[in-house]
């Protein structure tokens, strides 16, 4: 297929697609798939060969968010059934990430709902960060805590902190229709901040809101010029209880699709599956391993995820590897870049790697809320129109219980 052949040059060149012909991408037909599958794994395998970076997240402050995103099961009016509690002290967390840690995850990803922090979450978080880092040697901590203010991010880089997330979420011209308590620009701007406070800037979408093709199209090149380091991919899990409980329009097809239209747009960044990857992708998800670079260990935010062992069973058996903490995870130039504060776009270097919202369950952001307005429906639908428990299973392990995690 031409289409293909010219993406993955463009690839392996780290030169950006046109618009038409990431759209291309979204538009093949499942005759098509593996085709697509084989020429993203070309790209992906060219800037990282055969690894994949685990991650794993710590819910560190769970429900009671103020925002209104509808996706999230932590969102203002949310009467989804989910675990709720203030903040973990720092041993409590430390003891959780440790859980991940010798699970395999490199990074651990600490996450607390809310809009964003006050100066003392900042300073509660720095203990966490730097309990984390003593009792673990070479672990990378990646903190997601909302909208941050001026000065916080160098607080947290301070602290060791590697690096920061903020979702985009969604295309600029449909925010408004997902949230309506702040404003992408704001979203934009936390970016940019933890950017420039020399964090590894983290920032992806979520992907089965109800959104167009172009919407998709749109996110993935806003990220691209705001050039993170780490490109979350969500898949909406539609909790029970929230606005898009109802909104199942994915199937594991068109996720695959998805994933290499990231891949393609953003060549050498870590592409990360993240939350609903069991829900939506399911036995395919093998596959989206030629694809993404880096996943979640585990549980998510408030919901559960496959076994821990199944993660690493699957990684094996499909030809991977587990990335070591003494292997740097991004391509040389990026790398360099990074440590040089130098930004490019993601396909030229710069910034960040991350988690959290983005490691949620997709459908729980943990850092805000919405309308329960959904956009235009996309045309490939799974037209389901009731919960799904069978798929989507509230957290009751780990953080902020007494029972183990799942790592």
């Amino acid at each position: 297929m031409d289409l293909l052949n010219t993406l993955v040059d463009k690839g392996l060149r780290r030169e950006l697609p046109t618009r038409e012909e990431a759209l291309a991408v979204l538009a093949t037909s499942d005759d098509d798939l593996l085709e697509v599958v084989a020429a993203a794994g070309k790209v992906r395998r060219q800037w990282f060969g055969r690894r994949v970076k685990l991650n794993y997240l710590v819910n560190l402050k769970s429900g009671l968010c103020p925002e209104d995103c509808s996706y999230c099961s932590q969102r203002l009016g949310s009467k989804a059934e989910i675990l709720k509690y203030t903040w973990l002290k720092p041993d409590e967390a430390s003891k959780a990430a440790a859980a991940g840690v010798a699970g395999g995850a490199k990074r651990v990803c600490l996450v607390a709902s809310g809009r964003g922090p006050t100066d003392r979450d900042v300073a509660r978080v720095s203990q966490t960060i730097e309990a984390i880092k003593e009792q673990n040697e070479g672990v990378e901590v990646c903190a997601c805590l909302g909208l941050l203010s001026d000065g916080q991010a160098e607080r947290l880089r301070d602290a060791g902190a590697d690096a920061y997330n903020h979702n985009l979420n969604t295309s600029e011209g449909t925010y408004r229709d997902i949230t309506t308590t702040h404003t992408y620009a704001d979203r934009v701007d936390t970016v940019q901040k933890a950017h420039a406070a020399g964090l590894s800037a983290c920032s992806g979408l979520i992907a089965g809101m109800g959104e167009r093709d172009e919407d998709l199209v749109d996110v993935v090149f806003s990220l691209r010029e705001l050039d993170p380091d780490s490109v979350p991919v969500n898949f909406l899990i539609p909790f029970e209880g929230t606005p898009l409980a109802k909104e199942w329009n994915l199937t594991p097809q068109r996720a695959l699709r998805i994933l290499a239209m990231v891949r393609f747009v953003c060549p050498d960044v870590e592409v990360r599956l993240a939350g609903g990857r069991e829900v939506h992708l399911r036995t395919l998800q093998p596959l989206a391993l030629h694809l993404a670079n880096s996943i979640f260990l585990g549980d998510y935010l408030t919901s559960e995820g496959q076994a821990g062992k199944a993660d690493l069973d699957m990684i094996a058996d499909a030809g991977f590897e587990v990335e070591g903490t003494d292997t740097t995870t991004l391509p040389e130039h990026r790398a360099d870049a990074a440590a040089g504060a130098v930004a490019g776009g993601c396909g030229s270097g710069g910034g960040g790697g991350g988690c959290a919202p983005c490691g949620d369950t997709g459908a729980e952001s943990g850092t805000d809320t919405a309308t329960g307005t959904a956009v235009e429906t996309a045309p490939e639908t799974e037209s389901v129109s009731a919960a799904r428990p069978d798929l989507v299973a509230v957290r009751r392990r780990g953080a902020g219980t007494d029972l183990a995690p799942n790592a």
